[in-house]
């Protein structure tokens, strides 16, 4: 049994859900979202609650089980609240804008990086050094605020780069040079 499986969704006032086959809608005041989902699980709405079983209980069947209904939970939260997320641009000369619905940034390339948000998000810089994402499918936020990481990611020697608000970049120590008796590197120089 799986213990996040068994437990029913809670449909929001204001959410409608329709299942049709392995398809499921959900409508909100954010929009709607729809997701197709594997055959071996039967996905049913009773009352205010989406309810889903397993037809069988075989290993695969068990591990799809919870992770379906919370896609479906997920879904319910996204029509309803939305999701974000919040990245910090940390370097000199690291700054990033939108035009026209686009993220324009400058990451010390000889180029600015401009990016295109996928449908249904929308990106903000409330400043220089701040990028928020919004969206009510909450994969999507997440790959988008991803790739947009991924340009130039944290390095561990300064902590310049791309990092998500709350991350923890773990630095290393850099190179600890060999001093002589003269103050010149050792072997060399003489």
């Amino acid at each position: 049994m799986s213990r996040v499986g068994k437990q029913p969704v809670l449909i929001l006032e204001g959410v409608t859900v329709e299942v049709s086959g392995n398809k499921v809608v959900v409508s909100g005041p954010r929009g709607a979202l729809e997701q197709q989902f594997r055959p071996e699980l039967k996905i049913a709405v009773q009352g205010d609650k989406v309810i889903v079983s397993p037809k069988s209980e075989n290993r695969l069947t068990r591990a799809l089980w919870g992770t379906t209904r919370t896609l479906i939970a997920n879904m319910i939260e996204g029509v309803t609240q939305g999701f974000g997320k919040t990245l910090k641009l940390v370097g000199t000369g690291f700054r990033a804008k939108t035009e026209q619905e686009k993220l324009v940034m400058s990451l010390g390339f000889s180029h600015p990086v401009v990016l295109a948000p996928p449908p249904g998000i929308k990106i903000e810089t409330p400043d220089q050094e701040t990028i928020k994402i919004f969206g009510t499918d909450k994969v999507l936020v997440g790959q988008t605020a991803a790739k947009i990481r991924n340009i130039r990611p944290p390095e561990p020697y300064k902590g310049k780069g791309i990092r998500f608000e709350n991350e923890e970049v773990k630095k290393k120590p850099g190179k600890a040079g060999k001093v002589g008796a003269a103050g010149f590197g050792v072997g060399g120089g003489q």
